[in-house]
C-alpha cells in the first residue's frame, strides 16, 4: 500500500515549557506541517508514504527534507525552488490561557509554486491512496489548482482522496474557503472534520451544539455528517469531537458514518501535554484504519486512540507504534507503567 500526501512543512519555533513568545529568549526548532504530520503517522505503523511539497534550496530547506527522511517518508516529490520556508510560532496554553498561533508564510516556496512543479501522473503511479488537507488550498491560487488537478488524476487513476476540511481563519475567509472546497470536494472520498470546519467551510450546522464554549452534542454532529455525505457523496464522513474543559484538559472522541450506519467511540478525558498534531494523527489512523482494518468501528476506534496519544507527547508529530494504539484501544489508559 502506498500513500500521498501533499501540503507545507514548516520551520515550528516555539518557547521551551509554557512560557510566552513576548518572554522567550530562546526557540526549540521543529519541522513540521499538517500533510506531513500524517505522513509520518502512516509510515511509522508501516504504511509506504510519499510527501510531495517545495522547499528552498537552502540549508532550513535541506533540514526539513531530513526530518522526513528520518522517519522514513519519501522525498523524492519534493521539489526545490523558491526564496523561503515557511514559518510558524507556537505559544502553548494552559489552564485558561488558550495556546496561540503565528504564521509567518506569506510567499513560501510552496506558496509560490505553479501546479506544473507537481506531475501527479507520475506521482499517483502505484498509489492507492492521495491525502490532502484545507490548509494547502488556502495557500494561494495556484495550490489550489494543483489541488484540484491532483484529484482529479486519483480519481481518473482509482486512487481513493481523503481531504480533512482544517478551516484555518488566518489563512482565508469563509466565504473563499466555502468556494474553493466545494469544487475540490467533489473529487473526494474520505472527509475529515472536526466539530467547527463543516460550519466555518460550508455553513452546516450541528444543533445544541457551541464548539467555542466546548458544548458538544453528539446528535447534532450525526446531522453534520449526514448533510456532508449527501452534498459531496462521501464514502465516509468521519468527525472529530473535542469538549475543552480548559487549555489543560479535554474531552476527545469521534463518530464515523459510511453513508448508512454511525460508529461512535468512547470519550477520552486527555491531559493535554500537546494537542498540536492531534487532528492529523486521527487523519493518519483513519486512513491506517480504512486500508488494513476489518470493520468501520475498529477503524474510527483506532483513529481516535491515535490522536489520544499524540496529545500525550510533544511536538507535531505522533511517535507512536500500531501495537500501542491497539494496547489503548483494547486495554483502556490507565496509564500504569509497562514493565
Amino acid at each position: 500500500m502506498k500513500v500521498v500526501t501533499f501540503g507545507e512543512i514548516m520551520l515550528k519555533l516555539s518557547p521551551a515549557s509554557y512560557q510566552r513568545l513576548s518572554q522567550a529568549n530562546q526557540m526549540m526548532v521543529e519541522y513540521a506541517g499538517a500533510e506531513a504530520n500524517v505522513a509520518v503517522s502512516l509510515a511509522n505503523y508501516g504504511i509506504e508514504t510519499t510527501y510531495v511539497s517545495r522547499l528552498p534550496q537552502n540549508a532550513l530547506g535541506d533540514a526539513a527534507i531530513n526530518t522526513l527522511r528520518h522517519y522514513g517518508v519519501g522525498i523524492d516529490n519534493v521539489c526545490r525552488g523558491g526564496e523561503r520556508i515557511g514559518i510558524y510560532f507556537v505559544e502553548k496554553g494552559a489552564a485558561q490561557r488558550p495556546s496561540k498561533v503565528i504564521y509567518d508564510r506569506t510567499n513560501s516556496a510552496i506558496a509560490c509554486s505553479v501546479p506544473d512543479d507537481f506531475d501527479w501522473e507520475h506521482i499517483l503511479d502505484g498509489a492507492d491512496w492521495f491525502h490532502f488537507t484545507g490548509i494547502t488550498p488556502a495557500l494561494s491560487d495556484t495550490l489550489a489548482q494543483a489541488c484540484l488537478e491532483a484529484c482529479e488524476t486519483a480519481r481518473r487513476k482509482g486512487v481513493t482522496v481523503s481531504c480533512d476540511l482544517n478551516y484555518r481563519k488566518k489563512l482565508w475567509s469563509n466565504e473563499k474557503a466555502g468556494k474553493v472546497m466545494e469544487n475540490l470536494c467533489q473529487h473526494v472520498d474520505v472527509c475529515i472534520a472536526n466539530e467547527e470546519d463543516a460550519q466555518a467551510v460550508f455553513g452546516i450546522m450541528a444543533p445544541k451544539s457551541d464548539a467555542s464554549r466546548g458544548l458538544i452534542d453528539a446528535e447534532g454532529y450525526k446531522s453534520v455528517a449526514r448533510q456532508l455525505a449527501a452534498r459531496f457523496a462521501f464514502k465516509h464522513v468521519a468527525i472529530t469531537l473535542r469538549e475543552s474543559i480548559s487549555a489543560s484538559d479535554n474531552i476527545w472522541w469521534a463518530i464515523l458514518f459510511d453513508g448508512h450506519e454511525f460508529y461512535n467511540t468512547r470519550k477520552y478525558n486527555i491531559h493535554l501535554v500537546d494537542r498540536i498534531g492531534g487532528g492529523d494523527a486521527f487523519g493518519a489512523g483513519l486512513i491506517y484504519g480504512l486500508l488494513t482494518l476489518g470493520s468501520p468501528q475498529e477503524t474510527i476506534d483506532f483513529a481516535t486512540a491515535a490522536s489520544c496519544l499524540k496529545q500525550t507527547i510533544e511536538g507535531d508529530f505522533n511517535q507512536v507504534s500500531v501495537q500501542e494504539v491497539l494496547d489503548l484501544m483494547h486495554n483502556g489508559g490507565a496509564g500504569r507503567i509497562v514493565r
